[in-house]
């Protein structure tokens, strides 16, 4: 007889299981119906999207949620929940003794699990249906934890209207996470799931209260008479329910990275992001139309994403507002020269000071103007920098190579998109190529992070990318130079630049399409973008005059925080050196040092000077001057005793624009009256056959108006420049014959290895 109720039993048991494994119960993440929330680094929603059902529901831990909440819920729905296997079957037959009593339900008989199986799979009021549900409680016993069952229960429990959960409840009800839940709110929340559509707290406020103070009676025994007293005082003020809506565009991203996942946690920061939403909102009223708005922020130390702003307003159409300007490839404009100048360090081609030629220049036939169509001569790296000049930025790449420095770039995580079928030219430098917010942004965290770059973060297990952009030493003096700032930076920061510490650059595209800022803290690099998203021009829009001050803004609430004395790395040193050599200035004899300036370089070498790309002597020749009178001689003409001198050369693109103390320290001497037939320095060049400011007009048969250029002065050869681009290396006997091919305004420059110049401008129409 016993074995045989053991094997009945058995047969049962195993019976029991098999059912169970044919038809498991809709645990979350199977059948379930799904909806997501990502939320902020402090769990603050960002924003929700619902399931089919159009569902909010935000899942949370036991350990984020107040503990009042699941002393209330425990006590109040089902007091032996932690030791009963799904059902109460005391309850049950108390319930069902009321049912038949009279006609009708008195008290629930469902613990937390069995409405937990009801919330996972909707059944009919019915005994059927009870026994359905009872059984989807056990095997829930079977399958979870009591506090897995208590999880479900917090993100599944209807809180009325679309809201589901104890979380979407109390952000949605009460705006607070449901972590900070006072005693009153607890047990409000608690009764909430009995009647959700008659007890809502934004439309029933009396309902809601009179059932609340029924949990708070019963949980006098446990938290005091005084508590519960305090707690009844307490108004129930519930506001409006509404959708979370911060970082809209940066949620959406999130949601298509992580399709299958409920509660998406994100390194935003919610305080900042919502100041930075503000800062963009305070500035429409001023915007042109369609003009949109971007902003991101990351942690330099974690390379986390602490605000993203991808428009500048998600609720007007009319400003492209669901277009991710974050993610948008666009042109830079000048935004790379501080990538580019560092990486000229790291090669060994320029140190802080060294000579550029701001002047206009051909290369191979591109010819860059600069921003503020003017030019101011001999530059430094870091002036030139500073200032944003153009063409000393074509001239640096010209040296380090178009192709190099795309491949810098990419091997240091940032990736230029180039327009289909070409290949990198010296117009990368000015914008001719296209990269996004959040690869540049990662790319100038370089200067923060010793050189080493970063793919910002937007998840808190998400992997680390980077690599190195540049070197320690480069980044450091890099970031010198565009904290010194400049008359722009004054101009810009209004009161603001007295606080030191931001390295920044601004960048506009050709056409005024893209206007952009980008600056360096010691804790955030931040991004802003500023343009139309559909490409289309924004006249008087550029990056210093409507991207910098939002800038500015931004800092001034994210790091107040006074920058600490930094220190160079080992790899940087400071020394004199001299112009226009740019050799270090005790190296270089007094004579050869026209001007003296202090730079850092770094590994303690300092490159020279460029070589002359219009004159193929070199920088420093010799010379023989009469040792009697001083003046200059040849070994031709010479009456006594030689003296051989050294001396230096300023680029031949330069010396037009010497001013006068220079240009008496870089020009020989005059030569001395037995060597009159050797040209007079003094004497100087004048070009002839046209005049300054004069119109040239296309001939009557209509072929392009021609000129005989030709100069006096000099026996020397000439070289001959049009609006920098050089046209040709003559003896001065010769005349250069040019045809104008279309009309505009043109710069002819001639000069001679003397260093004698002169220059005409002329209109051809």
């Amino acid at each position: 007889m016993r074995r045989a109720l053991r094997l009945a039993l058995a047969a049962t048991l195993a019976l029991l299981l098999l059912v169970d494994q044919l038809f498991p119960p809709p645990l979350p993440g199977g059948s379930a119906p799904k909806a997501q929330v990502v939320v902020a680094r402090d769990g603050t929603p960002l924003r929700a999207f619902p399931d089919r059902a159009h569902i909010w529901r935000h899942p949370v831990q036991l350990a984020e949620v107040s503990p009042r909440y699941l002393e209330a819920l425990v006590a109040y729905e089902d007091r032996s929940f932690w030791w009963h296997p799904g059902v109460n079957p005391w309850a049950l037959l108390r319930a069902g003794a009321h049912w038949l009593e009279h006609g009708r339900v008195i008290s629930g008989g469902s613990t937390l699990t069995m409405q937990v199986a009801r919330l996972l799979e909707p059944m009919p009021r019915t005994p059927v249906g009870k026994l359905r549900q009872v059984a989807r409680a056990l095997q829930l016993e079977l399958r979870c934890s009591k506090r897995e069952i208590l999880q479900i229960y917090l993100s599944f429990a209807p809180m009325g209207g679309v809201l589901e959960g104890v979380e979407a409840a109390s952000r949605a009800y009460l705006g607070k996470p449901a972590q900070r839940l006072t005693p009153a709110e607890a047990a409000l929340l608690t009764v909430l799931p009995q009647a959700p559509s008659r007890l809502r707290p934004d439309r029933y406020p009396q309902r809601a209260r009179s059932a609340r103070d029924k949990v708070l009676q019963r949980m006098e025994s446990r938290w005091g008479a005084a508590t519960v007293a305090d707690a009844r005082r307490e108004p129930v003020i519930a506001q409006t329910v509404r959708e979370p809506l911060l970082a809209p565009l940066f949620a959406e991203r999130l949601r298509r990275l992580q399709p299958g996942v409920a509660r998406i946690e994100s390194t935003l920061d919610a305080d900042m992001q919502q100041t930075v939403e503000q800062l963009l909102s305070s500035r429409l009223a001023v915007l042109p139309p369609r003009v949109s708005m971007a902003v991101l922020v990351v942690d330099n130390s974690t390379l986390e994403v602490r605000a993203y702003a991808g428009s500048a307003d998600f609720a007007d159409e009319a400003r492209f507002a669901h277009v991710d300007m974050v993610q948008a490839a666009r042109s830079p404009g000048s935004a790379l020269k501080p990538l580019l100048y560092g990486l000229a360090l790291d090669e060994g081609l320029i140190h802080s000071e060294s000579l550029l030629a701001d002047v206009p220049q051909s290369f191979a036939g591109y010819q860059p103007g600069n921003f503020q169509a003017n030019f101011s001569g001999p530059v430094s790296a870091s002036e030139a920098l500073q200032k944003s000049l153009n063409v000393p930025a074509v001239e640096v790449l010209d040296r380090l190579g178009s192709q190099r420095f795309v491949s810098l770039l990419r091997r240091g995580g940032l990736k230029l998109e180039l327009p289909r079928g070409t290949e990198p030219n010296l117009s990368v430098i000015l914008g001719g190529a296209a990269v996004r917010l959040e690869g540049l942004v990662g790319a100038y965290t370089a200067l923060a992070r010793g050189g080493i770059s970063g793919r910002p973060r937007f998840l808190p297990d998400a992997p680390r990318e980077e690599a190195r952009m540049m070197s320690e030493g480069a980044a450091f003096i890099i970031r010198d130079v565009l904290e010194s700032g400049g008359p722009l930076a004054r101009q810009v920061e209004s009161g603001v630049g007295a606080r030191r510490g931001i390295a920044w650059k601004t960048g506009t595209s050709f056409g005024f399409r893209d206007a952009w800022a980008i600056g360096v803290s010691d804790g955030f690099t931040v991004g802003i973008w500023v343009g139309r998203p559909d490409g289309t021009p924004n006249p008087g829009f550029f990056g210093a005059n409507i991207a910098a001050p939002l800038l500015v803004d931004v800092f001034s609430v994210i790091d107040n925080s006074p920058p600490p004395a930094r220190i160079p790395p080992t790899s940087v040193s400071s020394a004199k050196i001299c112009w226009p050599l740019g050799a270090r200035s005790a190296t270089t004899p007094p004579e050869l040092c026209h001007q003296e300036r202090t730079a850092w370089l770094l590994n303690d070498t300092a490159p020279p000077t460029f070589p002359d790309r219009l004159r193929g002597s070199a920088a420093r020749y010799t010379d023989y001057l009469d040792a009697a009178n001083a003046m200059r001689v040849r070994a031709s003409c010479a009456t006594g005793e030689m003296q051989v001198v050294e001396m230096a050369r300023w680029p031949a693109a330069l010396e037009p624009w010497l001013d006068a103390a220079t240009r008496a320290k870089a020009l020989p001497p005059a030569w001395a009256p037995t060597c009159s037939s050797a040209p007079a320095p003094e004497g100087g060049l004048e070009i002839v056959g046209v005049s300054d400011g004069e119109t040239i007009r296309r001939a009557a048969n209509g072929s392009a108006p021609q000129l005989r250029l030709e100069a006096r002065g000099s026996q020397n050869d000439l070289i001959w420049l049009l609006n920098g681009r050089q046209l040709g290396r003559l003896p001065a006997s010769r005349a250069l014959q040019h045809e104008f091919g279309e009309a505009g305004r043109y710069r002819i420059t001639v000069m001679d290895d003397a260093g004698r110049y002169d220059r005409v401008e002329i209109s051809v129409r």
